[in-house]
């Protein structure tokens, strides 16, 4: 499975997901079109977000790929208008990071 992990990764998603048989990308910094493009958002099956204040990255990796599975791994409410693209919002504090790895990778 390859996935994008975006944003700050204190709860370790990104080893997590790695630790689960997952080819992952980071990308952190400025979250642009052209730099998740770059991480492989045209053929990721999954994209992770970390940071709720980058919520408008989710239309951006949706438009560039009809099958990817989207997820916010953070601590932070999701802004309402993403909530239409997003398959999954899940707080660290309530659901580890390898439980929800093998979900997602099984």
């Amino acid at each position: 499975m390859d996935a994008i992990v975006a944003g700050p990764d204190e709860d370790g998603i990104t080893e997590a997901l790695e630790a689960a048989g997952a080819d992952v990308a980071r990308v952190t910094g400025v979250l642009s079109r052209p730099t998740l493009e770059e991480a492989g958002a045209l053929e990721a099956e999954l994209y992770v977000l970390t940071d709720v204040r980058e919520a408008t990255t989710i239309p951006i990796v949706c438009d560039l790929n009809d099958d990817v599975r989207t997820v916010v791994y953070a601590r932070e409410t999701i802004p309402d208008f993403i909530k239409g693209q997003l398959d999954l919002a899940v707080d660290p504090q309530l659901m580890d990071a390898a439980v929800v790895a093998d979900e997602l990778t099984s």
